[in-house]
């Protein structure tokens, strides 16, 4: 119980700007419950910019507007913290340097270039996805449940069976810390929840099947997955950057697969 509550406040506090208790200890087991378990962490809070979108979507704002606002109203409650990583990732992986000297690129912390290029079209591409569910009946529940789930890629970049890239930072912290049985743990209980969810909003006029959810899952894993291997290609591990990007990437899977039907 202890373990849990200490992963629980660290997940909370690394993830979200809110002030909370911090852990009274940070260690493998509670990295290990705090990177599985980020994605129910947060739900309370994505499930509220969320409302929030789909209250102005319901008074007449555009959709597009309305995705945007939602987007902007996470980064803020989150310290924009995944943006940071997602920028620095493209920089660091797309300057086609050496392993050494894209690690420090994606330190120093710049945007550049193609970390700017990545912002636009990756938050743009989330904020018009989640126009198009804000302006469907129930549609806030599965925007909600999906950009929380984005986060489920933690689990993802720290399985037993990825490195870190660098011998220090976040990412060496929490490498490695989530062994293949609660990895696939947190994958079933996000899938049955996910199908919960989209059977809840069908019912109330979002014309999502059950399926829906399995679909979205799959692209989001997939949009996650083509980051992590690249970054191992690349840069021999994950840092806290690539970390942030994993969850950006894989929410806009999971909203793309929540629209494609």
């Amino acid at each position: 119980m202890n373990t849990l509550r200490n992963g629980v406040r660290l997940a909370w506090g690394t993830l979200t700007a809110i002030p909370g208790p911090a852990p009274e200890r940070v260690d493998a087991s509670v990295a290990r419950v705090a990177m599985a378990g980020a994605w129910l962490v947060v739900l309370p809070l994505t499930v509220v910019c969320a409302l929030a979108g789909w209250a102005l979507a319901l008074v007449g704002v555009p959709g597009i507007a309305a995705g945007f606002l939602t987007v902007g109203a996470l980064s803020w409650a989150t310290r924009a913290i995944h943006a940071d990583g997602l920028a620095d990732t493209a920089d660091g992986l797309g300057s086609g340097r050496a392993r050494e000297r894209a690690l420090e690129i994606m330190r120093l912390g710049n945007v550049g270039p193609m970390g700017a290029i990545t912002l636009v079209l990756v938050y743009g591409a989330q904020a018009a996805l989640l126009g198009d569910l804000l302006s469907r009946p129930g549609g806030w529940a599965l925007a909600g449940f999906a950009l929380a789930s984005g986060r489920l890629a933690l689990a993802l970049g720290c399985a037993s069976v990825v490195p870190a890239a660098r011998h220090d930072g976040l990412g060496q912290a929490m490498a490695q810390t989530v062994p293949a049985w609660l990895l696939a743990a947190a994958l079933v209980a996000n899938l049955v929840l996910g199908v919960a969810v989209c059977t809840m909003a069908n019912a109330w006029g979002a014309g999502l099947p059950w399926w829906a959810w399995p679909l979205a899952m799959g692209v989001g894993i997939l949009a996650a997955l083509a980051v992590l291997v690249r970054a191992l290609q690349r840069l021999g591990g994950i840092t806290g950057d690539v970390l942030g990007a994993l969850v950006e990437a894989s929410a806009v899977g999971l909203l793309l697969g929540l629209t494609m039907i």
